[in-house]
């Protein structure tokens, strides 16, 4: 299911499939993370801002959370960091948000934006 952030209407997607096994390295970590998410008892959402979407939102006893996924975010232009921080970004309210990356070497995001590796995420 897809959430539309601003509206919040529903619409049933099938061009997630985030339990394909494919052999990409970006999507096996969604899947993991997905998975993780699923064990925890989240309600799981693919999220849409504008144009640009959210891998995921979740819903649990705290309230939503987003989280974005990218195996690395570390490039010498800064590209990867600020695509992957756009959705986030354009959301616009108090929930949490998350970059989880495979990086050892958090970045922050004066947005607020938390940014955890995810083997730290996955053990927590």
């Amino acid at each position: 299911m897809r959430i539309c952030i601003k509206t919040k209407v529903l619409t049933l997607v099938f061009d997630t499939p985030y339990l394909e096994l494919n052999g990409l390295l970006e999507r096996t970590l969604e899947n993991v993370v997905f998975l993780e998410l699923y064990r925890r008892g989240y309600e799981i959402y693919i999220g849409k801002v504008g144009t640009v979407e959210v891998d995921f939102i979740v819903i649990g006893d705290d309230g939503e959370e987003y989280f974005q996924v990218a195996y690395t975010v570390i490039d010498t232009s800064g590209a990867t960091l600020r695509r992957e921080l756009a959705p986030l970004e354009a959301i616009h309210d108090h929930n949490q948000k998350y970059l989880l990356t495979m990086d050892n070497t958090p970045l922050t995001s004066p947005n607020g934006i938390k940014q955890i590796n995810v083997f730290d995420w996955l053990l927590k």
